[in-house]
């Protein structure tokens, strides 16, 4: 039996990702179940899992991977690691043609190297199969309490990362007393499901948007918005969601008609350039718009929050944005929106979302990486091969050809 070797790559990426594709028990779990699989783990100082732990299930560690048939990471590969001729899996951040990711994806090209791009896992209805944004939305969601007590100093939480796991930050929102506020979560995936899971551990009740916006209440509530609910067709026709997806142009937003009775939002809708933003930088002016706190969870630069004007970081997730002078400003001053656009949320709980995207993985790609690509998992996802663009990934084809590097 033709043995396959696997490489579970150190991140070169820098600030350097704590998260891992698969945890030691589960490295472990698949050597039991896949014997023809071979797995080596690069070393690494500040993974969440420790070297030693590898070691501990029977891993080997080593340094040199070039030897190995697959790599597998969780963020881009930099430039200077990547080896000529190898399958790599990992988050490339390319196909919404980002810049800072072309010559990454031009080398990619030059060297011939496989890259299968995990945010390319799709099933037959083009549903995305893995992904971290579970966390991504749970963390979002803690972030946006956290934020929302520090602005009216109602109590002061702990910031995510300061936990082991998800338990103990389910633990600390035991310190959390809302007044009767409305909270708004957009999108219907995994990320606006880790933030209704908030909600949840917080024992906050859901209404519908007609309750939102026409009925008080004496206790905090949210609704979750999908695109229906604040999107119509321009030219008055029904809503069909494949139209929308297709041309969301022809749709028009009316997300602010619930700006005047919500405290609080929780954006983890994905959006497309080509639809209107939610509410415009003018809206936001308008002392009818009474949204204080805005956890952008999707995190896109200038796209579907005005107020996204830059990303915010772990260990400071907050800044203020000045609707009158459209600036940053102190994050919890009386005139500004207290914001927090951090763009790598799940390495608050690296352990948990490694551990969460490792069992995906294994439960819904490794029959296909491994064995035969029946359901046409790994085809979807294969950005380049030989050298070449697959015939699904054409459309980038200006984006690696250009001249000019940035």
């Amino acid at each position: 039996m033709e043995k396959i070797k696997v490489g579970i790559l150190r991140e070169g990426k820098v600030p350097h990702d704590k998260r891992v594709p698969f945890t030691p028990a589960q490295c472990k779990y698949i050597l039991e179940h896949y014997p023809k699989v071979e797995l080596f783990i690069q070393p690494c100082e500040y993974r969440c899992f420790s070297d030693d732990e590898y070691r501990a299930e029977g891993l080997i560690l080593k340094e040199d991977i070039s030897d190995c048939d697959l790599l597998m990471g969780i963020k881009e590969v930099p430039v200077k690691d990547l080896i000529p001729s190898k399958k790599y899996v990992f988050f490339s951040h390319t196909i919404k043609k980002q810049q800072h990711n072309r010559k990454m994806l031009q080398t990619i090209l030059e060297k011939k190297i496989e890259l299968i791009d995990y945010e390319c896992l799709t099933d037959e209805e083009h549903n995305r199969v893995i992904g971290f944004g579970r966390f991504a939305g749970v963390i979002g969601a803690y972030n946006a309490i956290m934020a929302y007590g520090r602005r009216y100093h109602l109590f002061d939480l702990k910031q995510a990362y300061e936990f082991t796991n998800l338990f103990d930050l389910e633990e600390e929102l035991d310190k959390v007393k809302l007044p009767n506020i409305k909270i708004i979560i957009t999108g219907g995936g995994r990320v606006a499901n880790g933030s209704i899971e908030t909600m949840g551990a917080l024992k906050i009740r859901k209404v519908t948007p007609y309750e939102f916006i026409n009925y008080s209440f004496r206790e905090p509530v949210y609704v979750n918005l999908h695109s229906k609910d604040y999107y119509k067709d321009k030219d008055g026709g029904p809503w069909v969601v494949g139209e929308f997806y297709e041309h969301p142009e022809d749709f028009e937003c009316t997300f602010i008609r619930y700006a005047p009775v919500c405290d609080l939002l929780i954006h983890c809708s994905f959006w497309d350039p080509k639809a209107e933003p939610l509410f415009t930088k003018e809206q936001m002016r308008s002392p009818a718009f009474h949204i204080s706190v805005i956890a952008d969870v999707t995190c896109d630069m200038n796209g579907s929050i005005p107020s996204t004007t830059q990303s915010s970081n772990i260990e400071n997730p907050f800044y203020g944005y000045n609707p009158d002078t459209e600036k940053i400003d102190e994050p919890f001053s009386t005139n500004t929106i207290t914001v927090m656009a951090v763009d790598n949320l799940p390495c608050e709980l690296p352990r948990d979302s490694s551990e969460d995207f490792g069992k995906n993985l294994i439960e819904r790609v490794l029959p296909s990486l491994f064995d035969k690509d029946e359901k046409g998992f790994i085809n979807r996802a294969t950005i380049t091969k030989d050298g070449k663009l697959t015939n699904r990934f054409n459309y980038l084809e200006d984006y690696v050809s250009n001249p000019q590097i940035v």
